[in-house]
């Protein structure tokens, strides 16, 4: 049984991560929150068909695809970044911490996309909402969990936090799954909630410093296999994890890296 998630409407979102570091939206909230319509967000979504394998499971499988990129969002003004590396440290990623990890960057005409800036920019002034208006570094993962190895693991390190200052669910699709259900606790306390998203373009968006989150697993309703796609963007004051330390997710070699430039 698929336990409905407690959709809040979009001006609640704000309220609710100050009140309980977190807000679930549906679609039409979703796109209240970007103000954009809600099929130019739809018309994203054939882009989770061409993504590539993930080459850096740790656990030996092969049921991730995903792409990557960077923006920074200031003053209104959203600006895609050079390519580089995802890095986490070992204390919130205990499976994949300390990797610099390359993914294969985000598609041109996704992230050029008008509905692609709106989205960041409303999450943006969500976030500025709660924590105060400030540059926000962010981080795009576009993924799709498939059932190749019978399981797939959405989320391989477990109960996590991200260590940044919010993050961002999307859930883009579901095909000929079960499982997949979303729980979140309180980083310091025993409340949690559990519910599945269904919808695509719902979200769950968490205050990553009062609360933890994972997804269950997921397996195959039918012989042919099935997939969930997620997009998952994260927000974070100050700049990227990684940023001046030896753990630095950027390129060693400038040149191969595309220039730095405004989004639409």
């Amino acid at each position: 049984m698929l336990l409905v998630p407690p959709y809040a409407a979009a001006a609640e979102a704000a309220g609710l991560l100050r009140s309980r570091g977190y807000a679930v939206l549906g679609p039409h909230g979703v796109a209240e929150l970007a103000g954009c319509g809600l099929a130019a967000l739809l018309a994203l979504t054939p882009s989770w068909d061409d993504l590539p394998p993930d080459a850096h499971l740790k656990d030996g499988g092969r049921y991730r695809r995903r792409r990557h990129s960077c923006f920074v969002l200031e003053g209104g003004l959203l600006t895609q970044v050079p390519h580089r590396a995802h890095w986490q440290p070992v204390e919130y990623n205990a499976l994949h911490g300390g990797m610099q990890r390359w993914f294969e960057p985000m598609r041109p005409d996704v992230v050029s996309a008008p509905a692609w800036a709106r989205l960041l920019r409303g999450l943006g002034r969500a976030c500025s909402q709660v924590k105060g208006e400030r540059p926000w570094s962010i981080e795009a993962h576009q993924f799709r969990i498939d059932t190749t190895d019978g399981i797939g693991r959405p989320t391989p390190e477990g109960a996590h936090r991200d260590g940044v200052d919010f993050v961002a669910v999307f859930l883009l699709a579901r095909e000929g799954i079960k499982g997949g259900e979303t729980r979140v606790f309180e980083a310091d306390g025993p409340a949690g909630q559990r519910f599945t998203l269904t919808e695509p373009w719902s979200l769950l968006l968490l205050d990553d410093e009062r609360v933890i989150h994972e997804t269950t697993p997921i397996q195959p309703t039918t012989g042919t296999g099935g997939h969930r796609d997620t997009l998952v963007l994260t927000y974070r004051a100050g700049g990227f994890q990684g940023d001046g330390s030896s753990g630095s997710g950027r390129r060693p070699s400038p040149a191969a890296t595309p220039s730095t430039r405004p989004t639409a």
